[in-house]
């Protein structure tokens, strides 16, 4: 049964655990590019707007799991230094995962054996993705496919247009655009907000005023009813109701 200590084991997994082991994964990329002489590498984590950078290390606001590496140009280039590139994070999570799993197997961390465990279940769950050649989301090739591809034929062959590493400088431009775009979203809503409110006082406004005028308008009004004094009254009703008084005192007195 799922119980309280598998729901913290998620979270564990979900918020540490395989945060670490995807930044792992994109920081096999950079090791590797930079022998070869990378221009402009970085590693984002997250999406959205950014929270800090420094260096080439750039933290957005959003989830975090989500990361990627980015590069200009190489000063090197063949095929066998993409080769190398590509297996950067099978690598770094390959060997870390197996020395973690020797230590283990060795009486250490013993203490936190379940947490290592995960670690390590993550670790190869990526190198497995990595590894068999595969093409993902709109035929773009994982990094076991671009490894064959090279290997085969020299260059990558796919269909997808897409770079695999994207630039470092258009990832920069498409940051800038973003969050202008976003940025004239908010100013959107803000004029939305703000008209919305004008036409709120705006209709408060009026209604206030015409309340305000019937009330003049009862007061001012010359042809209102009013009740009449005893002076004011028409001589003829008066005269009226005293021959129907008349009338009744003398047919009661007649019968």
């Amino acid at each position: 049964m799922f119980g309280l200590k598998d729901l913290i084991s998620l979270i564990i997994s979900a918020f540490i655990i395989l945060p670490v082991v995807i930044f792992m994964r994109e920081l096999g990329y950079l090791l590797v590019s930079w022998l070869f002489g990378v221009k402009k590498p970085r590693i984002t984590i997250g999406s959205g707007p950014r929270v800090f950078k420094y260096g080439m290390l750039d933290v957005r606001r959003y989830y975090h799991l989500y990361s990627w590496y980015s590069y200009d140009e190489l000063e090197h280039k063949n095929k066998w230094i993409y080769i190398a590139i590509y297996s950067g994070p099978i690598l770094i999570n390959a060997v870390t995962g197996l020395t973690i799993n020797a230590m283990l197997a060795n009486g250490l961390l013993e203490e936190f054996k379940t947490f290592w465990n995960r670690f390590i279940f993550y670790q190869f769950y990526y190198v497995l993705f990595d590894i068999v050649p595969m093409k993902t989301v709109n035929g773009m090739p994982n990094n076991g496919m671009l490894i064959y591809e090279m290997l085969r034929y020299g260059k990558r062959t796919d269909y997808n247009d897409e770079p695999f590493i994207p630039s470092t400088s258009e990832v920069e431009e498409e940051y800038k655009e973003q969050m202008e775009e976003i940025e004239e979203k908010k100013e959107e809503i803000r004029d939305v907000g703000e008209e919305d409110k004008k036409r709120e006082r705006e209709k408060e406004r009026e209604d206030e005023d015409g309340k305000q005028l019937g009330d003049h308008r009862e007061e001012d009004d010359p042809e209102r009813p009013e009740n009449p004094s005893p002076d004011d009254r028409d001589p003829e009703e008066g005269r009226e109701d005293e021959k129907d008084r008349q009338n009744r005192k003398t047919g009661s007195m007649e019968d």
